[in-house]
């Protein structure tokens, strides 16, 4: 589908350009979030006709962005979580979490703007993306910890706190089932035989072929 851009889109193209994109990503993000039109003849008219004070606008709303960004600049926010002795968290920390402290700072923004590529799952320091305007953006730094002593600490050494170096592979688990909300199943499984189902059936095979020799003998 042929559409006029509104305004810079990235990896897409700048206010004005006409470019092909799939139809759903225009009917579902484009279209809907005002960033572009139907590359109709009507629209095309229509852009050429109102360019110039769409361009005066996002100039207006890009200096309004760079000047938010400039206090911005340094920002960091304190997400406190639980967490195991490795630091692996009990759930995670998604762009809402970091758009909420965010606000609570003073600057209001909203989950979209948050570029998070995948939520955070362990205590430590992040750098996270905040997209002010198409054309602007900062980064601020999240602060995972489990606490805000430990979260200054975090700061101070620019390294997560954590109480070990390493966790066993079933502590692991249990933390990841523990964020799907079965960590109680979860521990009793592990808590049960040593042997894998594998093992036992290897077992059991071995048994048998045993039992089949001294017949055969």
């Amino acid at each position: 589908m042929e559409v006029i851009l509104l305004e810079r889109v990235e990896k897409l193209g700048q206010m004005g350009d006409i470019v092909n994109v799939k139809p759903g990503y225009a009917r579902n993000f484009l279209l809907p979030r005002e960033k572009a039109l139907r590359a109709t003849e009507e629209n095309k008219k229509r852009f050429d006709e109102q360019r110039a004070q769409l361009e005066a606008d996002n100039l207006k709303l890009r200096q309004e962005a760079d000047a938010v960004a400039k206090k911005m600049e340094g920002l960091s926010v304190i997400l406190i979580r639980q967490a195991g002795e490795a630091g692996h968290l009990y759930g995670s920390v998604v762009a809402r979490d970091i758009a909420n402290e965010v606000t609570e700072a003073g600057f209001t923004i909203s989950r979209s703007q948050v570029q998070l590529a995948a939520p955070i799952k362990t205590l430590g320091l992040f750098d996270v993306i905040i997209s002010l305007h198409p054309e602007v953006a900062v980064t601020v730094s999240a602060n995972v910890a489990r606490s805000a002593d430990e979260a200054a600490i975090q700061v101070e050494t620019g390294k997560a706190v954590t109480g070990g170096e390493d966790e066993d592979e079933e502590t692991v688990e249990l933390e990841e089932v523990f964020e799907e909300g079965v960590a109680a199943e979860a521990a009793e499984d592990l808590a049960g035989d040593d042997a894998s189902p594998i093992e036992d059936e290897a077992a059991d095979e071995a048994a048998d072929e045993a039992g089949e020799d001294e017949t055969a003998e």
